[in-house]
């Protein structure tokens, strides 16, 4: 039997959603052994106060595998 854990990222980007998404996996993955899902939970944009785009946001649920200690 295995036991996971699911944690929240956010990646940000100034181009797109999924490269947001790409730079929150590849810092989790530095940190976290054993991903095994990643689930968008939610997009957003961060604007500037011209109303134009600034920053692209993903937030994740990331799951991984406990170690047994």
């Amino acid at each position: 039997m295995s036991v996971y854990r699911v944690t929240d990222v956010i990646g940000t980007s100034p181009t797109s959603w999924e490269e947001a998404a790409k730079e929150a996996l590849a810092a989790t993955a530095g940190s976290l052994r054993d991903l095994r899902v990643a689930e968008v939970s939610k997009l957003d944009i961060t604007l500037t106060p011209d109303g134009k785009i600034e920053a692209f946001r993903v937030k994740l649920a990331v799951s991984f595998k406990y170690d047994k200690a």
